[in-house]
């Protein structure tokens, strides 16, 4: 049953995405209200694997949330899904088609560069958007229509930083993505924090887009002799990384950022060269072995059929969640509305408390660290704002 759910779940929203949105708080074809809720993702292309994740746990939250009341009347809450296909490029014509068919908040994405190149289209349109693991500090910045539910890369990078120096690593390397926000920003903050916190970094390097050979990048780093590796990297280069680091005798600890908190990631990896990925490092948003958040973990591993949950799914779950909730506070389909309520939302969702500071980012106080262990990732540790100061 629960399978077929999830199927008709995909086929509605494939069949919206072909309708359009509509207006927003229109009627359907039975007269009943809609608002119509955009979801701005990249279900294709290089990160498509995490997007439709993503993706996944926008669709769970609304099957178990599917209307929200509206000044006293009940409205459908009706996705739409418009593909940015992992590109900066095509971020803005995906952005514009959820404009254009009049979605009254927005929900996305996965992957800083294409947030941060659509957010002009909907501040512009001043129509809501509520980023789910866009981590790049350039999303929310000066934009007072994008909100997000997850912590910054500034955040996360000093709690790896911090985290290596007391593991013992003096010499760390860094390895990032030329051209992608997401992976320069992280690096940069690494390097910024690791030197800050005592440490030395003694190799910086970059690769293209749809690199497959890593060799000569890790041949330096192992010659530089760097104790812990910080590659922050998409789910499609990092199996490649680790597989080749370990074709390369190179010894140090892999440290990677919220992306390679991906069961599929390491399974990947594992496939092509066992125990590559023994003891590397990731930080995160979600401790799913936790009794918080037992109901939402079961949920959805019964209404997807899956044995796992990623984080990039309860970050868009919580998304969703935190758009309904500003809906129902503004009891309007209006944009600005919803982004005037925003501003005031407090809850706790399953990635933690929700509530958003003057830049619309979300008050995170800790991440998670995971660390890989004969094939799966285990919660290693929690490190909070007060450690890292």
């Amino acid at each position: 049953m629960k399978r077929f759910l999830a199927l008709a779940m995909s086929c509605v929203l494939a069949l919206g995405a072909l309708a359009g949105c509509g207006g927003g708080g229109s009627g359907g074809d039975s007269g009943e209200k809609v608002i119509k809720v955009g979801v701005f993702e990249c279900t294709t292309g290089e990160n498509g694997g995490g997007g439709q994740l993503e993706v996944n746990g926008i669709q769970y939250a609304n099957q178990i949330k599917p209307t929200v009341n509206i000044g006293g009347e009940e409205y459908k809450v009706e996705l739409v899904i418009s593909d940015n296909k992992s590109d900066k490029s095509e971020a803005a014509n995906a952005a514009s088609y959820l404009v254009n068919e009049g979605c009254s908040i927005v929900l996305g994405s996965y992957g800083s560069a294409v947030s941060i190149a659509a957010g002009s289209v909907f501040k512009e349109a001043e129509i809501p958007a509520i980023g789910c693991s866009c981590t790049n500090p350039q999303v929310t910045l000066g934009n007072d229509f994008y909100f997000r539910v997850c912590f910054l890369d500034s955040f996360q990078a000093k709690v790896l930083a911090y985290y290596a120096i007391q593991q013992g690593y003096t010499n760390a390397a860094v390895l990032t993505q030329v051209g992608d926000d997401y992976s320069i920003g992280l690096g940069q903050f690494f390097e910024q924090y690791f030197t800050q916190f005592g440490g030395t970094i003694v190799s910086s390097q970059n690769f293209p887009a749809n690199n497959s050979d890593y060799s000569a990048l890790l041949q330096n780093i192992k010659a530089s002799g760097a104790q812990c590796v910080f590659a922050p990297s998409s789910i499609t280069a990092a199996p490649v990384i680790l597989q080749q680091a370990q074709s390369l005798g190179l010894e140090a600890v892999f440290m990677g950022p919220d992306t390679w908190d991906n069961a599929d990631m390491i399974n990947t990896a594992e496939g092509g060269a066992a125990g590559c990925t023994e003891g590397l490092i990731c930080s995160t948003f979600f401790d799913d072995s936790g009794d918080d958040v037992a109901d939402f973990v079961n949920g959805y591993k019964e209404a997807f059929s899956t044995d796992t949950v990623n984080v990039v799914t309860a970050l868009g779950y919580d998304a969703y969640m935190t758009a309904i909730q500003a809906i129902e506070a503004a009891g309007s389909t209006k944009g600005t509305d919803i982004r005037d309520a925003l501003v005031d939302v407090s809850f706790t969702g399953v990635t933690g408390p929700i509530a958003f500071d003057e830049n619309g980012d979300v008050s995170k106080d800790s991440a998670v660290l995971k660390t890989a262990q004969g094939g799966k990732l285990v919660y290693a540790d929690t490190v909070t704002v007060a450690d890292v100061q």
